[in-house]
This record gives structure tokens, sequence and C-alpha cells, in this order.
């Protein structure tokens, strides 16, 4: 039975100072999440030319890093302007259970897009045919699906445990591990689950980008053409540094043995995925990619014409 109607976060630091440093730092990141994720989702929507199986994972991806983002950032930026930073019980529940379900969801949507990749470079002609509306549509699903798996299972087995006396949080986040530290219950089941099924998903999702890039590196080498060769895997280069930021860190949190890192080493690396990274995806897209370019520059331009 959880006897605490409430939990309160230990934050990063109570030095003033610091902590208008952080929150301009963290809020100007926020506008920068909110501004590149919804303007992807809505350049991908305006231009017919980006209507194709690659850029619609892509504006799901933006869905994804602009929910998840908003789970955490709101109430980080709430908690360094206030002098206590309590969250309720249902909050953490709710904080807890959405954030599971949007980071498991980016896992196996980083997967569907280096699949779509694959079927794009190895099998071009037959791709719009393999790639439909009905297959991309079910494709997207399946990491939504895992998400609920994921968020469900954790958030059920963390919240029946008991909370007694200890009700501080050291974290920002109702993040699992430093939810169960609280517990006066016994959690090493919770912890063998945490860790088995971070490393299920994020393996399986891991071995599907592997082996999706092995025969993608196998295709562009059969390519004659150099220049075809540099398109072709220019491509993918934009996904393959999303998904190398993305699960480095997130290996790095769940599967990696907590012993072996700090705690304030553990608050770094979940702020720069939950706060940086989300960031991070729209710029890695329209930086590396032409196509989103060509045509974030027509709707720049048509807007220019229009004033």
């Amino acid at each position: 039975m959880n006897i605490v109607s409430e939990f309160i976060f230990v934050g990063f630091t109570d030095h003033p100072q610091l902590k208008v440093i952080l929150f301009l730092l963290i809020l100007i990141i926020y506008l920068v999440t909110l501004v590149g994720n919804i303007g992807m989702i809505m350049l991908i929507r305006m231009d017919s030319q980006l209507h194709t199986p690659m850029y619609f994972f892509l504006s799901n991806l933006s869905f994804v890093d602009l929910c998840y983002s908003s789970v955490v950032t709101p109430k980080l930026l709430l908690d360094l302007v206030e002098r206590e930073k309590a969250i309720s019980l249902s909050g953490c529940v709710a904080q807890m259970w959405f954030f599971c379900l949007f980071v498991a969801t980016e896992c196996f949507l980083l997967a569907v897009m280096a699949y779509d990749r694959y079927v794009a470079i190895s099998k071009p002609l037959l791709y719009t045919v393999i790639m439909s509306q009905k297959v991309c549509a079910q494709l997207t699903s399946v990491p939504y699906f895992f998400g609920l798996i994921n968020a469900t299972t954790h958030t059920t087995m963390t919240f029946h445990l008991s909370f007694c006396d200890s009700r501080e949080i050291n974290h920002f986040f109702c993040d699992i591990p430093a939810v169960i530290d609280l517990s006066c219950s016994d959690t090493q089941l919770n912890k063998m689950v945490l860790f088995s099924l971070s490393f299920i998903f994020g393996s399986l999702s891991c071995f599907i980008v592997i082996f999706s890039y092995i025969y993608i590196i196998i295709a562009i080498l059969r390519i004659r053409s150099a220049e075809s060769r540099h398109k072709a895997f220019s491509t993918c280069s934009s996904h393959l540094t999303a998904v190398g930021i993305f699960f480095g860190t997130l290996f790095f949190i769940y599967v990696r043995p907590s012993s072996s890192f700090s705690i304030d080493e553990g608050k770094i690396v979940s702020m720069f995925y939950t706060v940086v990274i989300p960031m991070l995806n729209p710029f890695i897209y329209s930086m590396r990619n032409k196509e989103v370019k060509d045509s974030l520059r027509k709707v720049m331009g048509k807007r220019t014409q229009d004033s």
C-alpha cells in the first residue's frame, strides 16, 4: 500500500544563480525543440514531394520527440523556479507511463526507419509497392504497441510497490530506477524486469537496425556509379546519426549496471536524452537531407513573396 501522496524531486542544484542559468538554457532548448519538431511535421504535411514513406516515419519521429520531451521538460522548468519540487503520486504515475511509452516507441520507430531505408536502397523499383500506405500504417503501429507494453509493465510494477516514509526522488523526473530506489518493498524483481525488458527491446530494435544496414551496405557496394553510391549512403547518414546518439545514451542508463556510474552522471545523461536529443533530431534530418532543405527553402520563399 502506498503511504505517500506526493514525491519531492532533488533535481540538479539549489544554487540560485546556477538554477537561473539552467532554466534559461533548458527553456531555449525546449522552445527550439517545439519549433523544430512542429516545423518538421508541418513541412512534411505542406510539401507533396515529402509525402513518401521515409518522411511519413520522420513525421512520426518528430511527434514522438515532441511528446516525450514535453512529458519531462515543462515540469523540470517549473521546478527550477519553485522552492519545493513536488509532484503528486498520480502525476508521477502519469509522467512515468507516458515517458516509457514514447521512449520505447522511438526505439522501434528508428528500427522501422532502418527497414524503410533497406527497402528503398535494396529494392528501389518495388519500393512504392512494398511500402504502401497500409504497410506504413501497420509498421508505425508496431512501435506504439511495444511502447504500450513497456509503459504499462514498468508503471504497474513500480507503483505496486510500497512507499513508506521516504519521498525524495534523487532525480529531476519520475524515472523508473530513481522511484524504485525509494520503495520499502523488495525491488529485485522490478530491477530484473527493468534490465531484461530494456535489454530485450533495445537489443531487438538494434538487431533490426544492424541487419538492415548490413543489407544496405551490401546493396550500396553493388552499385557501380560512385555518385549513386554516395547518394544512396547520404539518405542513411541522418538516420545513422540519430540511432547512434539515441541508443548510446539509453544503453548507458538502463542496460549498464547501476553500480558502474554515479547518480549525478545518470542525471546528466538523462538530461541529454530527455531534453537535448528531441531538439537534435530535426536538425540532424534537415541539415543532412537535401530534400528537406529544398522544401524549407521553397516554403520560406513562398512566405517571402506573400509578404
